[in-house]
């Protein structure tokens, strides 16, 4: 069930990581998207919008969740490629107290102070009460968003990447027949939607702990590998905070965005939430090639396979390149076909606002490929925060074009997220290889492979 990133032909070893991943967030989108097709089309344009108008605050906490437990398992992935394994199940061990800690705090934090986020987005009065009923929800379950993310990157830190996709393939059927139970059946009308997310989420999370548990002999734990080390949960934290501040920063420009929108009126948050569901969705395979470049990178630094980093690099933005184009092509003629899946017929007339705020999107998908690839390779490579500097221009970015979004309108809007993605890539692009040269200068060359080989000795 592993999978070894430090040999053989990158582009075929980033195809076959990839290929799983890509299937496990097109699955985890499906959450998403049968949670706001069924709202829309079920409860109307009111409803959708009031879920819409938690997007962005939902995307800041559940995606600090997912940041930072994918930078727990950077130092496994690293670990995994030095052939430690000792080492690696500590890291694991350290990993779980953590989870337990943030999770718990992240969760109280949010849940108790849910209302004052929602008033301080300008969140229209008439979807205020569903709004929070909704993302309250979310809210509670936080601590199942922990589970899975963590295991699931320990997994495929380890090269285990078909086994997250399995678990959410299940977790999304179950997801289905339970929007349509809680909604149709036992009209919980959004709470409904946002408990059936929480429970598919918990499901997945579980059924990859047990895989973990049982399928892999390298995850044996013993008493030891329990112990609180303050050296080593520094070191995850010094991984986990960046990346999962990363994804944060990000989606404060998003929340920015969302109350500019929100201002705008229910019309035009409508309008946004259906077109953010369709890029979302399309945007799963750039997901996809951010995380496999993360546990490429890990794996070829924990092997000192220095040579390695171009060749994947090179690989995936070309294959980032094609799918920027193909996509371009296809949502020019399916956009609005594709825009009513998250709108009813009275809401029809809502699609050319969606399809100006989509179609601005994918013109700018080669830039946002950019973002993803190199940001998360960085991150692989250990260089986290370096990484999270790119949120903060994005945040920027964002931040910037809300504040037009009263004197321009609803296109400045439109131009935020695309702002964000350039800005972040004139600093990513030589970012990544400042990160390079620092790995292979000589002295720092040197002494990680000293490491790497007293790791195998010891082994």
């Amino acid at each position: 069930m592993t999978k070894d990133l430090t040999k053989g032909s990158p582009m075929k070893l980033i195809l076959s990581f990839g290929i799983p991943l890509l299937l496990g967030y097109l699955f985890q989108q499906l959450y998403n998207v049968v949670d706001t097709a069924i709202v829309g089309k079920t409860l109307g344009g009111a409803a959708l919008a009031a879920v819409g108008a938690t997007g962005s605050i939902n995307f800041l906490v559940v995606g600090f969740c997912a940041g930072i437990c994918g930078g727990f398992a950077i130092p496994v992935a690293q670990q995994f490629g030095a052939g430690d394994h000792k080492e690696l199940r500590r890291y694991v061990t350290g990993g779980v107290w953590l989870c337990v800690l943030f999770g718990a705090a992240l969760t109280a934090s949010t849940v108790l102070f849910c209302r004052n986020i929602l008033t301080a987005m300008n969140t229209p009065a008439d979807i205020y009460e569903r709004s929070y009923l909704y993302i309250v929800t979310i809210f509670a379950g936080l601590p199942a968003y922990f589970l899975y993310n963590f295991v699931a990157g320990v997994l495929r830190a380890m090269g285990d990447s078909r086994t997250p996709v399995i678990w959410l393939i299940v977790a999304s059927l179950v997801n289905i027949v339970l929007d349509v139970v809680f909604i149709l059946t036992f009209h919980m009308d959004v709470f409904g939607a946002a408990f059936a997310t929480v429970l598919s989420q918990l499901l997945a999370g579980v059924g990859c702990l047990i895989r973990m548990c049982r399928g892999f002999p390298i995850l044996k734990m013993e008493r030891e590998d329990w112990r609180w080390e303050g050296k080593r949960m520094g070191e995850l934290c010094l991984m986990g905070l960046p990346m999962g501040l990363q994804y944060s920063i990000t989606a404060i420009g998003s929340v920015m965005i969302q109350a500019a929108v929100n201002g705008l009126g229910t019309t035009y948050v409508t309008a946004v939430t259906a077109a953010s569901k369709v890029s979302m969705f399309v945007c799963c395979p750039f997901d996809a090639m951010g995380s496999t470049m993360a546990t490429y990178g890990g794996q070829n630094v924990g092997a000192a396979k220095w040579e390695r980093l171009h060749q994947g690099l090179r690989a995936c933005v070309i294959l980032g390149a094609v799918y920027s184009v193909v996509s371009l092509g296809a949502l020019y003629l399916l956009a609005d076909p594709l825009n009513m899946l998250f709108l009813d017929a009275e809401s029809a007339a809502l699609l050319p606002l969606a399809r100006q705020y989509l179609m601005t999107s994918v013109l700018f998908f080669f830039p946002l490929s950019l973002v993803n690839i190199i940001r998360f390779l960085i991150q692989g490579m250990g260089f986290s925060p370096l990484a999270t500097l790119a949120g903060v221009l994005e945040m920027a970015a964002r931040g910037g074009l809300s504040c037009l979004v009263p004197v321009f309108g609803y296109t400045a809007a439109c131009f935020a997220s695309p702002a964000a993605w350039v800005l972040a890539d004139l600093f990513l692009v030589p970012g990544y290889f400042y990160c390079y040269r620092k790995l292979t200068h000589p002295e720092k060359r040197r002494s990680l492979s000293l490491g790497c080989r007293k790791q195998r000795a010891s082994t």
